[in-house]
């Protein structure tokens, strides 16, 4: 019996969780931030969330996850990034074996995993069969939040959606978007996840306050279920000056 199976679904708090992909803290920002800590400490006390973008290309222990858990505030949580075994080499088709080992080591994380994240490639195309098998694996390990990011048009139809919501997952609001429909939440509406790369530019370009203040209007939409918004424009340090423009927009509510 996988030792994930005991992980419930946590009810996720009305406050927006907003943070970074990964912790670390730029030296332009570096004053927004407590001084005392590991980064991770100094982070958790600014910020209620971070995606683990590191899982995606290897393994950590489980009790590196534990360590990572012990060090942040009660109502912080980690959103974890599948590995690319699971998504990107067997592109979802018999990864049981894969996906045990993933939530084996991601659990460790206890109370304070919030999501999983599936990225999928962008040449992966919507195959019904292969992606019911996947989610249906995955939802007996797994009950939690469970969100998705595919990145060839053929997931952004009604059959696509339907599957999603049969398996509680949410579908991510990316930016850059691939097709228009990706830009907005689909999928299971128990979670809105927003995921910002950066535009024109991924990775690189710097979010204008208008966009971070309509960003911040969708995310305080009376809605049911959380909402999650993570910057991934990290090559520059913009990742973090956008998070923090973003908490403080949402702090003062509706424009």
């Amino acid at each position: 019996k996988s030792m994930s199976m005991s992980v419930s679904a946590r009810a996720e708090p009305r406050a927006p969780r907003i943070g970074t992909a990964g912790w670390a803290i730029p030296r332009q920002y570096a004053g927004a931030f407590p001084s005392s800590g590991s980064t991770l400490e100094r982070y958790a006390r600014r910020f209620n969330a971070v995606e683990i973008n590191s899982s995606f290309y290897r393994p950590h222990r489980r009790t590196t996850y534990e360590r990572w858990a012990a060090s942040v505030p009660a109502d912080f949580a980690f959103a974890v990034k599948a590995p690319r075994e699971i998504t990107h080499d067997l592109r979802l088709s018999r990864a049981a074996a894969a996906l045990d080992g993933f939530l084996a080591q991601a659990t460790g994380l206890g109370d304070k995993l919030g999501a999983l994240l599936f990225q999928l490639p962008p040449s992966l195309v919507f195959d019904a069969r292969t992606a019911g098998a996947f989610f249906k694996v995955m939802r007996k390990r797994h009950a939690g939040g469970v969100v998705c990011e595919p990145r060839h048009p053929t997931w952004f139809t009604p059959r696509a959606e339907d599957l999603l919501l049969k398996h509680r997952i949410a579908g991510v609001a990316a930016d850059p978007a691939k097709v228009r429909e990706a830009a907005e939440p689909g999928g299971w509406p128990g979670l809105r996840y927003f995921r910002l790369h950066g535009s024109p530019r991924m990775y690189y370009s710097n979010y204008e306050p208008e966009r971070l203040a309509d960003y911040a209007e969708q995310m305080t939409q009376p809605k049911a279920g959380g909402v999650w918004c993570i910057f991934d424009n990290t090559t520059l340090g913009c990742a973090a000056g956008n998070a923090l423009a973003l908490q403080e927009l949402v702090r003062q509510g509706p424009r």
